[in-house]
């Protein structure tokens, strides 16, 4: 089993560009940096490109919106600090491989509800899943709201933050995955499909359902079949009813020891 990740407060601001240019250079994690759009000058612009280069979401926006944060003089920029260390995706693939596991991910396309984030990643650890894939940007990212829903399994699962889930779904089908992408207008069920391989699971968001790139790239698109008049089921239960089929066929293989 993998160590936890670091655990830091639950959320943290920081605010100034002096103070955001040396996190930034502390390399401590930081889900999102905000700029007002009234600044226009170097020295924001030299922290703009810092940000961006570390990897860190940049957002754009009125200054109204950072003084919903804070009151005090945050000089138009705030930074948000995670409570987790991110990883690099190759870096969990490898790291199941050399511990002579068959890798099984979930990727979250769209959500950006921090509540559905905790949730999948609880079902993700109780399933066995060796990691939970964020996009930059478009996505709900780990604070201490999500890490509170997870009961905790935020601070034991990898989580890796990537450019896309298009780039991510790329890489994972060059590295032999199937990648399967909950649908409700697939045209196969997800139990008829093989998840005893590497394996990564898509959901999308519930109201804008998949990107356009993941329906495209994904290895196949699985439909859970439901009756009644409500026309969905909540992501996370999805979540956990393909994670769990997964874990199924993998107890029925033996490759999962759940003992």
């Amino acid at each position: 089993m993998r160590p936890p990740f670091e655990k830091r407060e639950p959320l943290e601001l920081a605010f100034g560009v002096h103070a955001v240019a040396e996190l930034l250079e502390s390399g401590k994690e930081i889900n999102k940096l905000l700029i007002a759009r009234e600044r226009r000058d170097d020295e924001v612009k030299a922290l703009m490109l810092q940000a961006r280069e570390a990897g860190v979401p940049v957002q754009e926006v009125p200054k109204e919106k950072l003084n919903t944060y804070t009151r005090k003089n945050h000089q138009g920029v705030i930074a948000f600090v995670s409570p987790v260390t991110y990883y690099r995706l190759e870096d969990v693939v490898a790291d199941c491989y050399e511990h002579g596991e068959t890798p099984m991910l979930v990727l979250l396309d769209r959500i950006t509800d921090v509540r559905n984030l905790g949730a999948i990643a609880r079902s993700a650890v109780c399933a066995g899943a060796h990691g939970l894939v964020l996009p930059q940007l478009n996505s709900a990212q780990v604070t201490g709201d999500a890490i509170k829903t997870s009961a905790g399994a935020l601070a034991n699962l990898p989580v890796a933050r990537v450019q896309t889930i298009a780039h991510a779904i790329d890489y994972l089908l060059e590295s032999g995955f199937t990648v399967i992408a909950a649908s409700e207008h697939a045209s196969e069920n997800y139990y008829q499909l093989d998840m005893t391989g590497p394996l990564a699971i898509v959901m999308g968001s519930e109201e804008d359902g998949l990107s356009p790139a993941t329906l495209r790239k994904a290895s196949h698109l699985a439909r859970i079949p439901i009756t009644g008049s409500v026309g969905s089921l909540n992501v996370s239960v999805a979540s956990g009813i393909l994670l769990f089929e997964a874990v199924r066929q993998r107890l029925a293989a033996g490759i999962a020891d759940f003992s």
